[in-house]
Parts: C-alpha cells; structure tokens; sequence
C-alpha cells in the first residue's frame, strides 16, 4: 500500500497515529498529533510547525543512512510543507484571486525578473539522472506566472532531455538586488507552426536561416506547479495555481 503521510507535520501515517474526526471516525490525512475530534491541536503558521518538528531530527536520523543536521531538515520541510494540505492554502499564489498576503509581492516580483532579466537559467534531467543547467535568452512571452515560453534549437542535447523527461526548473536571478526565484514545472517541446509564430521576431534568421519554418526551430514551454524564492535574506516556498 501507498505510504501516506500527516497533512498538517508530514509524519508517517498508520493506523495507531491517524487523527480523529468529530464523530469519533479515524481521520485518514492528518495524525493524532496533530488533529482530535475534528479540530487542529495547535493553531500556528506552517513557519511554527516546522519549528516544532524540526526539534525531533534525532528520531528522523534514526530512519536515515545519513544523518541530517537540524538546519537540513528545517530546509528539507521548507520545500516539502505547501504541498501538504493544511498548509497549501497559505502558501498557494492563484492567478484567478487577488494576492495571497503571506506571499505579498510574490507574484510581481517574477513577472518582474521573467520581464526585466537578459537571462534566464534553465534545467532539464539528463540519461544518468542528473540536473543539466544552460543559460538562455529570457522568456520571448509569458501567462501570468505560470507560463513561459522560450526559442532553441530542436536538435539541441536540452531538446533530447525533455523529450525523454519533461521534469524542468528555470531561474531568475537579480545579482544587483540579491534576489532569486526559481520554479519548478514541466518542459513541452512544441513544433507547431502557432507556437513558432507567436514569439517569432525580427532579427531570428541569424539564428535559424530557414525562418519560422526552419526545422532547427521549436518552441519550449514551461508550465510552473511550485517555487521558491529568495529576497531580503528570507528564503520562501510556495506552490502555483
């Protein structure tokens, strides 16, 4: 059977640690620790049960070949905690709804740095299973935060990665303001002749002589599902909708 784990602290759930509902049923998402009787235990931010779990390591290390050390695991559930269900909603930024406040400025900030940036890093999965990064143009055009598209070369060895595994990060960075932004997502490699025709410019026949219909011409499109964030020395994870 599938593991599940607590929605609200990511424990390992069986069937001595579920949660209870307000009717006396077991709960199946959130632990004993966490949720009795229908209702969370502690009334805290996602910040502050993270806080809370990080002072159990040395039980997580008894689980591990490698032990961890306590700012490892605090960062280890800084990215694993808005998926989680309890805290989704706070850590979510949706394109339909006005600005969540727990990630205030979030959401301009990337269009900013997709909008403002000469470049943009990109990384794709290679055969062995490692991350492979390559510096490109920035984004020709973008939907809101959570679509972005790019120019290459079909032929390239970055085409042939994402063909094979569409698991694909990109990354903002502004040296001058310190500030860094990278989401996570999926890579389409598209060959469509809309999707060439839509970032198309003037001046792309130095790279791809045969014009729109080049065939060494393609279209990437990056779909974002989270990220995190880095400004004012306060690293920050959030998932997109």
């Amino acid at each position: 059977m599938e593991q599940k784990f607590c929605q609200s602290c990511g424990m390992p759930l069986t069937e001595e640690l579920l949660g209870t509902n307000a009717d006396g049923t077991k709960n199946e998402e959130y632990c004993i620790y966490c949720y009795k009787d229908g209702k969370f235990l502690q009334d805290c931010t996602m910040d502050e049960m993270i806080e809370h779990c990080a002072q159990f390591v040395n039980e997580v290390n008894k689980g591990l070949p490698q032990p961890i050390t306590r700012e490892e695991y605090i960062g280890q559930m800084k990215m694993y905690f808005p998926h989680l269900k309890r805290w989704r909603k706070e850590m979510t930024i949706n394109e339909a709804i006005p600005e969540n406040p727990a990630l205030a400025g979030v959401k301009g900030l990337i269009a900013k740095m997709a909008d403002t940036l000469p470049v943009t890093f990109i990384s794709s999965v290679d055969e062995e299973g490692f991350p492979c990064t390559k510096a490109m143009l920035s984004p020709r055009v973008r939907e809101g935060i959570k679509t972005f598209y790019f120019t290459t070369n079909t032929f390239s060895l970055r085409v042939a990665h994402y063909k094979a595994n569409p698991k694909a990060s990109i990354y903002f960075c502004d040296a001058d303001g310190f500030k860094g932004m990278m989401l996570r997502g999926t890579m389409e490699v598209l060959t469509d002749a809309a999707s060439r025709e839509m970032i198309w410019r003037d001046g792309d026949t130095e790279y791809y002589p045969g014009g729109v219909t080049d065939p060494n011409y393609c279209v990437l499109k990056f779909t974002a599902t989270d990220g995190r964030f880095y400004s004012d020395y306060h690293p920050r994870s959030f998932v997109i909708e």
